[in-house]
């Protein structure tokens, strides 16, 4: 029975043009070795995995290959070649500075610099995660490094660039070396299990480099695992078992659920996850992963940053169109919360159905927050009173006259007035008044365009500056305040309410209650303050229709709220965390009828 070689290893580059996604510091190198530029020092820093060792040792065999390809490349034939394949090669040290960080083995390093090497051009130290050795080795090595013999040199690999003494990172040619696109690493897997003669679904190897983030070392490592869990056969669904990864078609439904306000299928939805032996914080991180993915989706220039599958990307793309960012935005930052304080709960899964709560009424909190299509900043009520505005004087109260005028004060009569007043020629490049509709000139006899007692009426000033094209139109009879027009004109409102699709405050007005108090004001009972708010984010519409239907902008109206809505503080300052949730329980019946059904413990 032959000895199992993990893909790592068994696949592991032999040369720069099989190292995948760092084609910026392969050709670097490439063209160094061509051209004899080498550095005496390099340092390749970068994440876990992504080939910074494997490339050292590349650099270190062809930089001693005595036949060096056109392209750069070692030949793996010659004995330099050769040997470094057997691992006898005694022109190439690799040094762990994890377990020999001392001053005593940096200083048993530079005692074998000083011998030239036997056979080859140069002898090159690999020390592989730098960043272990201790302030005084480093010191140890400056000297060492800045000035090396003419056939040393040294290749260090590191993870953490940041703890690297700056006396080192200046002597050395520095190449930073990046995260492999998931594109990369499921072409590389694809070729290893067409090698391997494995079956494979490419949305499992898809789902293995989002996995892996980036690292070539954890993608083989999950493949070697999947191939053994699943005897040879990749498929989606075994995958996503073993990796332990919860399907984003959860999401989706839950998704679903949300924006619908269908709070009893979310949280059944949750408990079902939770069987599954998915833990609360998954659920955070996946779903705020999830709406990140389709707030990207929301502008084509962004779409390529979407981290899924092939498979999801038209189902993003439709959920894109239509959920607004606002929720979006206002989603993330409630899971991002939830998401931070979960280690902090004592009751793990009543945090987490308390953030699917919060996300369940999202929609309502941004309609509040709405003004003419734009989101605004309102400013919180500070007591839970009825909003009653000015007293007005009913119009029936209010003595018309037809022919009442203003009038505009002039200059004192001269003791000879002239009996007939001569009106100023109008010019021919006289302006128009502005926003002013022109209509038939005005009969000589009308009484406004008369002078009486040195007081010239509105009309007759307009008339004698810019013409005689004005005349007074008479104001339409107000039709009297009466509960059946009044009823009638509400529900109209409530239906143009649900045509926009403002179905929360259509249902308000449904269930709101009308009361007459005199023939220009009417009072509005309402159950609750949400509802308080929804009316009053529509006052001015409103009363543009009430007066347009009566007539008479004369009108005014009240908003109350029932006896036990009344605060005198603000509720959210007053009540603690359960009275919050008996609070949001009594508003919403479904919420309590949920926990006796899931059998749910409320603990604080």
């Amino acid at each position: 029975m032959e000895n199992f070689i993990v893909s790592a290893r068994k696949y592991r580059p032999q040369n720069f043009n099989t190292v995948v996604g760092q084609s910026h510091i392969t050709t670097t190198l490439k063209n160094a070795i061509l051209n004899q530029h080498l550095a005496h020092a390099f340092l390749f820093c970068g994440p876990r995995g992504v080939g910074k060792t494997t490339c050292a040792r590349i650099l270190a065999k062809t930089i001693n290959c005595t036949n060096i390809t056109k392209e750069g490349e070692a030949c793996n034939q010659c004995e330099s070649c050769v040997s470094f394949e057997k691992g006898a090669s005694l022109n190439i040290h690799e040094l762990d500075a994890a377990s020999n960080n001392s001053v005593d083995d940096i200083r048993t390093l530079v005692e074998q610099v000083r011998f030239a090497p036997q056979a080859g051009k140069y002898k090159v130290y690999i020390v592989d995660e730098v960043h272990m050795l201790s302030t005084s080795a480093f010191n140890a090595f400056l000297k060492t490094l800045e000035e090396p013999p003419p056939y040393a040199i040294f290749i260090l690999a590191t993870t953490e660039k940041h703890k690297i003494l700056p006396t080192i990172l200046s002597r050395c040619q520095i190449f930073d070396f990046k995260r492999i696109v998931p594109e990369d690493t499921v072409k590389h897997l694809e070729e290893i299990v067409e090698k391997e003669h494995i079956k494979a679904e490419r949305n499992a190897l898809q789902l293995i480099a989002q996995k892996s983030e980036g690292c070539m070392r954890d993608a083989l490592s999950i493949l070697d695992k999947i191939v053994s869990f699943s005897n040879g056969a990749l498929t989606y669904e075994n995958t996503l078992e073993h990796l332990n990864i919860l399907d984003e078609g959860y999401f989706f439904k839950l998704l679903t659920h949300l924006t619908e306000q269908d709070l009893t299928s979310a949280m059944l939805l949750y408990d079902e996850i939770n069987q599954k032996g998915f833990e609360g914080d998954t659920v955070l991180y996946g779903m705020a992963a999830f709406i990140r993915n389709i707030l990207v989706c929301k502008d084509k220039a962004s779409a390529h940053l979407l981290e899924s599958i092939e498979g999801w990307r038209d189902q993003y793309l439709a959920a894109a169109e239509k959920i607004s960012t606002p929720y979006l935005v206002s989603a993330l930052n409630i899971l991002n919360e939830a998401e931070i304080q979960f280690k902090m709960a004592r009751n793990k899964r009543l945090h987490v159905e308390l953030a699917l709560i919060k996300l369940n009424f999202l929609q309502q909190a941004i309609e509040l927050s709405m003004e003419d299509g734009q989101l605004v900043k309102k400013k919180l009520v500070d007591a839970h009173y009825p909003i009653r505005t000015k007293k007005i004087i009913p119009l029936s109260n209010i003595v018309v006259n037809a022919e009442a005028k203003l009038v505009i004060e002039t200059a004192a009569p001269t003791a000879n007035p002239v009996s007939t007043p001569v009106a100023p020629p109008k010019s021919a490049t006289s302006p128009t008044a502005p926003n002013m509709p022109k209509v038939e000139p005005a009969a000589t006899s009308h009484p406004a365009s008369a002078n009486v007692g040195g007081k010239k009426s509105l009309l007759a000033v307009l008339q004698q500056k810019y013409g005689n094209d004005y005349s007074i139109e008479e104001v339409k009879d107000a039709i009297s305040l009466n509960m059946e027009t009044l009823q009638q004109c509400w529900n109209d409102y409530a239906v143009q309410m649900e045509k926009e699709l403002k179905h929360s405050v259509a249902g308000t007005f449904r269930i709101a209650t009308l009361q007459i108090e005199d023939p220009t004001h009417f009072t509005i009972t309402v159950p609750a303050l949400t509802a308080q708010k929804f009316v009053e984010q529509e006052r001015m519409r409103l009363m543009e229709t009430i007066w347009e239907r009566f007539q008479n902008r004369a009108i005014q109206f009240s908003i109350l709220v029932d006896a036990g809505e009344k605060e005198d503080v603000p509720l959210h300052l007053k009540l603690n965390s359960k009275q919050k949730f008996d609070h949001i329980a009594k508003q919403y019946p479904l919420v309590q009828q949920l926990k006796e059904r899931l059998n749910l413990e409320v603990n604080f």
